[in-house]
């Protein structure tokens, strides 16, 4: 069985004939799904995404893949500065505090995979959306299982080897982060999403997880 269709209002074409290359996950940080859906469908609000799971693992789509949804808002993953008409967005219905429930991860990942295979959009392009505005938004929150979805290729994961060269900053820039930012939100939000909890200066480990990234995907010049 597909989404449950569930409209909203708020979206409009993706500017410049673009086609998605990237996916955008979010948490809704309010209280239920069903707040999180009427919010996303509601005119006066202007944000939306294309689709909602709930933490049961249903799947409600709210805009058609071929429109532009208002999920991302400002910021920017390598090169593209309108996320949104690059982008499909995925909101997970959390508080940002709460694990994932296993039927929710369960069904993002079947969700993932059919947006990935269709799109021909590579795991690397599955983002958080505290990649693309570190300096805003902090989701899906450091409670989100990344390594599972890596483990899936729905994702990537550092895997560090050899000695390291560079700086972190540079480093984080080749992978995709290239939002403009203090480097201090750099680190926390690279941090939010490979090493949930770490805390204090940057160490080698960071240098080293990065610098790993950066060789193995780094971001689309377009």
């Amino acid at each position: 069985m597909g989404p449950a269709w569930h409209p909203s209002p708020n979206f409009g074409p993706r500017r410049k004939g673009a086609r998605p290359d990237l996916v955008v996950l979010h948490h809704t940080a309010m209280k239920s799904c069903a707040a999180a859906r009427d919010r996303l469908c509601c005119p006066e609000a202007e944000v939306s995404a294309h689709y909602l799971i709930s933490e049961t693992g249903d799947v409600i789509q709210m805009v058609e893949e071929v429109q532009r949804a208002w999920h991302a808002g400002t910021g920017r993953w390598g090169a593209v500065d309108d996320v949104n008409s690059r982008s499909i967005g995925i909101e997970l219905a959390n508080t940002g505090a709460h694990p994932y429930p296993a039927p929710q991860m369960a069904a993002l990942e079947i969700l993932l995979g059919d947006i990935l295979d269709r799109h021909a959009i590579p795991p690397e392009r599955v983002i958080a959306h505290s990649d693309m505005a570190p300096d805003r938004k902090n989701d899906p929150g450091p409670r989100f299982d990344w390594a599972r979805l890596a483990r899936a290729d729905l994702s990537v994961w550092p895997a560090p080897q050899g000695a390291v060269t560079g700086t972190f900053e540079a480093h984080a820039r080749t992978f995709g982060y290239t939002a403009e930012t203090e480097p201090d939100s750099l680190l926390a939000a690279f941090r939010l999403r490979f090493r949930p909890g770490k805390a204090g200066p940057q160490d080698d480990v960071d240098l080293a997880l990065i610098a790993d990234l950066a060789k193995r995907f780094p971001v689309r010049e377009d």
